[in-house]
């Protein structure tokens, strides 16, 4: 479905981010990661390639931006050229109430989950817009970008900003042939759930709110990412790709 594109995939040394870049690789693309922990992504580069595929990694922290222009830029010279984007670095934390949550929290989280997108979205464009042939972006948002979880913390507020994000930008650039989509997962048994064990007690709470009966997979949110890159998405922009098994059915 993507045979002969070039991808970006930021987070991609771990979890999501890892499992998706591989599945974009199987799809017939070139795959660039970017991850802040070289050995894994020196990892995922060698899966890649393992399995018959092109990949680069570039180390960066989203979060920066001259990082952000490097990875484009080593992307577009390895590559040449950046057909589309999966931004998907983003962190959970520890929540809590919101009168007990402290201000460097918030700065870390909203660096990451938010400003890293708004920073590889620009820079992702102005690469679209200098080769003139239109691009495809999809952004890693949440359920909890439609919805919230009391006790969450600031991590459903930096969602819903990806939303925002995610429209005002795909109302922007249509224009220019550039499609710009969110991805919205539930819970994903190998992404941040699968960092740790968790109380058999809180995991049947949270499968109860799921009516397919399991948590996602990080191949079910990787499925739904390189469709929206896909040609069979071409008029689909603007839009949050829901996956999570019934969640917001309820």
């Amino acid at each position: 479905m993507l045979e002969g594109k070039v991808v970006l995939v930021t987070g991609g040394s771990s979890g999501i981010g890892r499992i998706t870049a591989q599945a974009i690789a199987k799809a017939g693309a070139k795959v660039a990661v970017t991850g802040r922990r070289p050995e894994e992504g020196a990892e995922c580069v060698a899966l890649i390639e393992q399995a018959g595929g092109q990949a680069l990694f570039v180390q960066g922290d989203v979060s920066h931006e001259a990082d952000i222009e490097k990875a484009v830029a080593e992307t577009v010279k390895k590559f040449g050229r950046l057909d589309a984007a999966f931004n998907n670095a983003g962190i959970g934390a520890a929540g809590g109430r919101l009168a007990d949550m402290d201000a460097d929290s918030f700065d870390d989280m909203f660096n990451i989950n938010v400003k890293g997108v708004f920073l590889a979205m620009k820079h992702e464009i102005r690469q679209f817009l200098k080769q003139g042939t239109g691009g495809a972006i999809v952004n890693c948002s949440s359920v909890q970008g439609h919805v919230s979880i009391a006790g969450s913390g600031h991590y459903p507020a930096t969602k819903h900003a990806v939303e925002g994000y995610t429209k005002m930008a795909a109302l922007e650039y249509a224009g220019d042939r550039i499609r710009i989509n969110a991805v919205s997962p539930a819970v994903i048994s190998d992404g941040r759930l699968g960092s740790g064990p968790l109380p058999e007690e809180f995991q049947q709470m949270l499968l109860d709110l799921h009516p397919i009966g399991r948590f996602g997979t990080g191949q079910d949110v990787a499925n739904s990412v390189i469709f929206l890159m896909s040609d069979m998405a071409s008029y689909i922009t603007g839009s949050s790709l829901v996956v999570d098994g019934g969640y917001m059915a309820r």
